[in-house]
Parts: structure tokens; sequence; C-alpha cells
């Protein structure tokens, strides 16, 4: 029942609250309870409409595109198939799986925070709020009144309703470090013309 249990090279701190994953090609807010330490909602929790919501207005380091991690089904990698969803324990198929069994070293049927690798301490605030659930932005298909989540209390995956409040994890795809910001672009270019501008009084 063990989804992983050694550190993985797969996560790079990209600084400024950023995590990077390489295997997923997606980057993590390393305050996994930001909505409540930013101001934004008094203890983290929200329900799944509210939880998009707030994904999406972030603005993080500069960086937009912000959402809820999402839920691949079916995943063959569950431990339970039944009407053509994949719920319960060793999930990795999901983004939120994949980083608490693969890249955290979560263990099935324990918590994350008193069962992981050293990856853990590159985050803060993870399960840092009463409940245990953490949204995902994928609806659950048989029935629109629910939508998927990742318990990290014991590392399963399961769908419920969506007005339970329960925490926001943002992710956004691709790596924040490969997008250069307007003032280093500018001072590579002026970097460029002045080496232009020499080189052609030499010659």
């Amino acid at each position: 029942m063990c989804c992983g249990s050694t550190a993985s090279a797969g996560l790079i701190n990209r600084g400024n609250g950023m995590i990077y994953d390489t295997d997923r090609n997606i980057t993590w807010l390393a305050d996994a309870n930001y909505a409540k330490t930013s101001g934004f909602d008094a203890d983290g929790l929200m329900t799944w409409s509210a939880a998009n919501a707030w994904a999406a207005s972030l603005n993080v380091g500069g960086f937009t595109n912000w959402r809820l991690p999402t839920t691949l089904q079916p995943d063959a990698a569950c431990s339970v198939q039944s009407g053509g969803a994949s719920y319960g324990n060793n999930c990795t198929g999901s983004e939120l799986g994949h980083l608490f069994c693969q890249e955290l070293g979560g263990v099935a049927g324990s918590s994350i925070i008193t069962t992981h690798n050293s990856n853990f301490n590159l985050f803060s605030n993870i399960g840092n709020f009463s409940a245990s659930d953490y949204w995902s932005s994928t609806d659950y298909v048989n029935s629109h009144d629910l939508a998927w989540s990742f318990r990290y209390i014991n590392n399963s995956q399961n769908f419920l309703f969506k007005t339970y409040s329960f925490g926001g994890w943002a992710v956004r795809t691709g790596d924040v470090a490969s997008v250069p910001e307007p003032g280093i672009i500018w001072l590579i270019g002026a970097g460029l013309i002045g080496w232009y501008s020499t080189t052609a009084k030499r010659r």
C-alpha cells in the first residue's frame, strides 16, 4: 500500500514561493494554504466553485493562469475501479495523487504530515486546516453536483459534493523559470546592443 518512499529529483524550488515538478511540467504554489495566508479566506476552506475562482484570480510572481489540480479518470493506478470511476489509494494519475505519492513519499492510510520524504520540506502549510481534503478542478462525470478531491490524511481520492468546504492548492501548467521577466529581457537586449556597437566601432 506504499505510494512512494524516497525523495525525488522531480521537484525544483524556483523561488518566490513556487515549486516546479519536472515529471508533470507543472508549477505548484509552495504554500499549500495560500488562500488563508494571503488573507483571501479566513481558514482557507472553500466550496468547489469558490476554490476554482480563487485559483483563477491569482497573480504570483507576475505569473497568472493558476488553477486547481486535475484528476485523471479513469486511472488504472487507483486501488478502486467501479462504474467507470477510479478512486481510493495510489491514484498517481491525478496531479495531487502524483505529488503526494511519487514526489512527497506519501503512504496509503497514513497522513502526509507524519509520513513523507525530504521533499515535504519544500512546501508549507500542507493540511493546515480543519478539513482533510483538497479540491480538484475535475467534475465527477456521473453527477455535476460532485467533484473530485484528494485527502491528505490518508492519501486517498474520492468524489464529494461541491458545496462542501475544502482546501485549494493552486498549480499552473509549465515552468515559471522558462519565461524570462520583462526586465531580464530588456537587460539582455541592452547588452546585445552594447556589444554590437562596440564590435562595429572596432571594425
